[in-house]
C-alpha cells in the first residue's frame, strides 16, 4: 500500500469512528473548511480512542496501561516514529501540516488516567469543570491551532463551550456511571440535596436527583451563555469551530425538557435528545449565520 492509500486510509477509520461514537460532532466538522476537516477528525478520532478506553475494560491498570500506550504513541509522533494505528498514522499527517501543541494532547491523556483512576466522586463543581476543562475544550484548542487560529478571545470561548458540553455529556451519562458504581455529580451538591452515592448509583431519590442535576446543569449553561457573549470579539474563522456550541445548548434543552431526570429515555434518541434532523438544521443554521 503506498503512502497516500494509506493516509487516506487512515482518515477515513477516524472519520467512521467520529461519525459513530460522537456524531453530533461529526455533524460539526462537516462545516469546517476542507484544510482544516481532516486535522479536526484526527483530533476528533484521538479523543474517541482514549475516551473509550475506561468503557472497555474492567481492569483499572489495563485502561491506564492502555492511556500510557497512547502517551507513548504521542511522544513518538512528534519524534516522527511511525507507529501502526490509523489515528496514530492520521496524526502524523496532521503535523507535518499543522503546528498543534503536544500539551495538549499530553494534558488530555492525564485527565483520562485520573479520572480513571479515581475511587471517589468529584468533591465540587471545580473538580468537574476542570476535568471538561482538560478534556473537551482541550479538543477545541487542538482544531483552532489546525486552523490556525491563535486567538486570546476564541480560546477563551472554546474553554467555557468545552466546559458546557463536557458537564452536559458527563450528566446525560450518569445512568451509565451508575452501573459501575461512578458519578459525576459533586459531593457537596448531592449533600446539599439530600442524595446520597448509592442514590444516584441506583436512580433512586429521583426529585432530589433531578434538583442536583438541574443545579450542575446550570453551571454548564453558565459557561454557555459566557461563551456566546463573547461572539463579537471571536475571530470570523473560529466560528465554525465553535459550532460544538450548539449540539452543547441543545442537550441541556434536553434535559430541562425532561425536567433534569437523567434517567428519561428521551435523552438517549437521536443527537442529544433530538432528532438528526433537527441538530443538522440548527448547526447550518448557526454556521450560515456565523454564529454558534
Amino acid at each position: 500500500m503506498t503512502n497516500s492509500a494509506a493516509a487516506r486510509q487512515a482518515f477515513s477509520y477516524c472519520v467512521q469512528q467520529v461519525r459513530r461514537y460522537d456524531y453530533a460532532n461529526y455533524l460539526c466538522l462537516l462545516h469546517l473548511p476542507p484544510e482544516v476537516r481532516k486535522a479536526a477528525f484526527a483530533i476528533r478520532a484521538f479523543n474517541v480512542e482514549t475516551a473509550r478506553v475506561g468503557d472497555n475494560t474492567r481492569e483499572i491498570q489495563l485502561g491506564v496501561m492502555r492511556l500510557f500506550w497512547w502517551k507513548d504513541t504521542i511522544d513518538g509522533i512528534y519524534k516522527k516514529t511511525p507507529v501502526e494505528h490509523p489515528v496514530a498514522q492520521a496524526l502524523s499527517s496532521v503535523l507535518a501540516e499543522h503546528r498543534l501543541s503536544k500539551q495538549w494532547f499530553s494534558r488530555l491523556i492525564e485527565a483520562r488516567v485520573t479520572d480513571l483512576e479515581a475511587t471517589a466522586p468529584p468533591v465540587s463543581m471545580a473538580e468537574v469543570e476542570r476535568y471538561a476543562e482538560n478534556t473537551a475544550s482541550v479538543i477545541l484548542y487542538l482544531t483552532l491551532e489546525a486552523a490556525g487560529i491563535r486567538s486570546t478571545a476564541a480560546d477563551h470561548a472554546a474553554s467555557h463551550i468545552g466546559k458546557a458540553a463536557g458537564i452536559g455529556l458527563l450528566l446525560r451519562g450518569t445512568p451509565v456511571h451508575g452501573s459501575r458504581r461512578r458519578t459525576y455529580i459533586p459531593i457537596d451538591i448531592a449533600a446539599k440535596h439530600g442524595l446520597s452515592q448509592e442514590d444516584i448509583y441506583r436512580g433512586q431519590n429521583r426529585e432530589a436527583l433531578a434538583d442536583a442535576v438541574h443545579e450542575v446543569a446550570s453551571f454548564a449553561n453558565a459557561h454557555l451563555v459566557h461563551a456566546r457573549s463573547l461572539a463579537s470579539t471571536v475571530p470570523k474563522g473560529a466560528v465554525t469551530v465553535l459550532l460544538p456550541a450548539v449540539p452543547a445548548g441543545l442537550l441541556l434543552q434536553s434535559l430541562e425538557k425532561c425536567n433534569f431526570n437523567v434517567f428519561d429515555s428521551k435523552l438517549n434518541s437521536g443527537v442529544c435528545g433530538v432528532s438528526p434532523l433537527w441538530m443538522q438544521l440548527q448547526q447550518r443554521w448557526h454556521a450560515f449565520r456565523g454564529s454558534y
